[in-house]
């Protein structure tokens, strides 16, 4: 059935303990409801594929694979800060990978076909609203400049899925980098398997991090380079207001690319504490505590890679907190370039005052996170009249604005702050639309909309306003 789609399995070059052998469960009757053609153009899928009967049963979970037979990963995880020894894939089944265009290498995988060896008594399925939810999100995120996991491909499976309710069913094709987690090197740190963790290691680097191969210790590079990435990704999180709601280890890719879009949700108006997930009761990870718990998830895997960084585990730990040092300063380096930027200006110890303050004013009065930004500009370049809210912080900001060109100001701010983000009420409507009335006219608006965030066309439409009283959501939930 795949024979004409150039899959490979690369990840097979590792010992089988790494992964079990699945097959996805077939659909009674699935339907696309959405497929990303440009991103299924530049990994070399044919054109309009999901027209075809192969196209869908693919990517359904209805055919039968061959070769490369599809997998999943075994991983471990820390759970709301416990530590769960085998967790895995258990809603998740990778179908291979494709080189691009440009070479580089993507694991294409069906998220919510049915059950694995890793589920642990639950079915493996996923209800069509957090296909819905992680195809939108996932889009906008990729468009806003995110590091991101992508969407390929969303179906309808015409099969109920029961959780606290039957609900419509779905299948989501994801498309990463890997589906390598933190998680994936405590599984075998966890057993005391350091033959596999220095294959891992070997692997990753050569995937995705080769200019660590001719290091001195490899292992420590390729901890430095996580590390980085890391910082840089939850730097672009807390610039858009984008809050992850569930930032476990096994929720946290090798390759510094966002994944997992359960319980996330976008800051509406602002609060410095706000939490979404409808599990996350003691408000682990909420928004002001992202950059923290990124670096207890490095520290996590760092733990992890001890073994193979230095025979010695107190110099392995000397050399390996030395990297974790440098997390503090690396995410600060880039949130305060993403800061100044939405502010029109460069990153300097008055954009870090003038930006602070202005969250505070935010949190003082609820100001809603994106449509302050563009308020501002408009303030600055539209002579808006300025809210009472903001009128004692504005003079600073003029007079630190009157330092630059106010075409390049605006252009800075232009490029840092959305007109339009995928709303939460928003996305909200079109999973109660689809999924109580098979009415997708509104994802399909909203699909449209995100692949084009910076537009200033949005401002002022439906789609771009902050929620109306009752139409805020305050609590989102994962589909598990």
């Amino acid at each position: 059935m795949s024979n004409a789609i150039p899959f490979e399995q690369s990840y097979r070059a590792l010992p089988e303990r790494f992964y079990s052998e699945e097959s996805p469960r077939a659909a009674s009757q699935p339907k696309f409801i959405a497929y990303n053609e440009p991103l299924a153009s530049s990994l070399g899928l044919p054109p309009n594929w999901d027209t075809t009967a192969e196209g869908l049963a693919l990517l359904s979970g209805s055919a039968q694979l061959e070769a490369p037979s599809p997998l999943s990963m075994f991983y471990a995880g820390h759970q709301f800060g416990q530590f769960n020894p085998a967790l895995g894939d258990g809603r998740a089944i990778l179908i291979g990978e494709l080189v691009d265009k440009e070479g580089a290498r993507f694991d294409i995988q069906l998220k919510g076909s049915g059950p694995t060896q890793h589920s642990r008594g639950g079915d493996g399925l996923s209800p069509l609203g957090p296909v819905i939810r992680e195809y939108l999100m996932s889009e906008f995120m990729f468009y806003a400049g995110v590091p991101t996991s992508r969407s390929l491909a969303a179906i309808s499976t015409g099969d109920p899925v029961y959780r606290e309710r039957s609900e419509p069913g779905g299948v989501l094709t994801r498309v990463t980098s890997s589906h390598i987690r933190f998680g994936t090197f405590q599984y075998f740190a966890a057993r005391g398997d350091d033959e596999a963790l220095e294959h891992l290691t070997d692997y990753v680097i050569a995937r995705h991090y080769p200019d660590c191969q001719d290091t001195e210790r490899p292992a420590l590079a390729l901890l430095e380079r996580v590390m980085r990435r890391t910082a840089a990704l939850i730097a672009a999180w807390q610039g858009l207001g984008f809050i992850h709601g569930v930032m476990n280890t096994d929720n946290m890719l090798i390759c510094g690319e966002t994944i997992d879009y359960g319980p996330c949700a976008m800051m509406d108006g602002f609060r410095i504490n706000q939490v979404f997930s409808s599990i996350d009761h003691a408000g682990r990870y909420a928004y002001h505590q992202q950059p923290s718990i990124g670096q207890w998830n490095l520290m996590a895997l760092a733990d992890a890679l001890l073994p193979i960084i230095d025979p010695d585990r107190e110099e392995a730990i000397r050399l390996a907190k030395g990297v974790l040092e440098g997390y503090g300063p690396a995410f600060k380096r880039v949130y305060a370039e993403r800061c100044a930027a939405k502010l029109g200006l460069e990153a300097s110890d008055e954009s870090d005052v003038l930006f602070q303050s202005l969250l505070e004013v935010m949190q003082q009065h609820h100001l809603d996170f994106t449509g302050t930004f563009i308020e501002l500009e408009s303030i600055r370049f539209n002579g808006l009249k300025a809210p009472e809210s903001l009128s004692a912080w504005l003079p600073s900001w003029f007079e630190a604005l009157d330092k630059k060109n106010d075409t390049d100001a605006l252009a800075a701010m232009r490029k840092a702050n959305p007109a339009l983000i995928a709303r939460n009420h928003q996305v909200e409507f079109a999973i109660q639309e689809a999924c109580l009335n098979e009415d997708f006219a509104r994802f399909e608006q909203l699909r449209a909309a995100v692949t084009d965030p910076f537009n200033r066309a949005h401002i002022g439409t439906p789609l771009s306003e902050a929620p109306k009283p009752g139409e805020t959501v305050m609590r989102t939930f994962c589909g598990t």
